[in-house]
């Protein structure tokens, strides 16, 4: 049987993260369609229903959140430790989510997108062994967990964007809280599903360096988007 060369190795690595990053194109991160904001702007009351619904599009689309999951998981085999992990995640950005839009808690879109950025940049590093290799020991848990705050406030600040109702908000904004963690799962599955796949392919533990290189390639691409529109806004 002929061994793959390095370069379809590589190619195969390459496959997953480039699916991902062409998906990321064709997605809006943080942004509510036009659409979206309309019926937002001129609904109401309690509409828990469709506040779910759009929470849930709201995660499925947005692919920074999708990468930073992805680098999450990457070197997770065993569902207990996914589960740990997007548990962590999940608690962080559904505190922010609703604190920010609750209480009016206000941040620079820009800053917090870049910050998002790093946090991508941050997985795809500790993937590759990169702090292990210049001394630093960092809680891995302590590091989801907070930066998954940031990926909330992420949420909020499109909603505080909008003029919405008062009336009803408390409920709506639980009911687009558990609309992105729905999406979060289901996101999350497709990803696992991919995951195991490649892992079955044989070719996984030797695309894995390539496949998290260009992770953080994304991320810093993602941060440096940001800081530019933060310093030309």
């Amino acid at each position: 049987m002929q061994m793959p060369t390095a370069g379809a190795l590589l190619r195969r690595a390459l496959l997953p993260a480039a699916a991902l990053i062409a998906f990321a194109s064709a997605a809006s991160a943080h942004g509510v369609a036009e659409g979206d904001s309309r019926f937002l702007e001129s609904v109401q009351g309690v509409h828990f229903i469709p506040y779910m619904y759009l929470g849930a599009k709201h995660m499925v689309t947005g692919y920074d959140h999708l990468l930073f999951l992805a680098g999450v998981i990457f070197f997770l085999y065993r569902l207990r430790d996914v589960a740990l992990y997007v548990t962590l995640f999940a608690i962080g950005h559904s505190t922010t989510l609703l604190v920010g839009v609750l209480a009016g808690i206000h941040a620079n879109p820009h800053i917090v997108d870049a910050i998002i950025g790093l946090s991508v940049v941050y997985k795809a590093f500790e993937n590759l062994g990169g702090f292990r290799r210049i001394g630093l020991n960092i809680d891995t848990r302590a590091a989801v967990l907070v930066f998954g705050l940031a990926h909330g406030f992420g949420l909020s600040t499109k909603l505080q964007d909008l003029t919405l109702s008062r009336d009803g908000l408390v409920a709506n904004m639980i009911g687009f809280n558990v609309g992105v963690e729905l999406g979060q799962f289901a996101a999350l599955a497709l990803i696992l599903i991919a995951f195991n796949l490649w892992r079955r392919s044989g070719t996984f533990l030797q695309g894995a360096w390539a496949a998290n290189v260009v992770l953080m390639t994304a991320g810093f691409v993602l941060f440096g988007y940001q800081l530019t529109g933060f310093l030309l806004s």
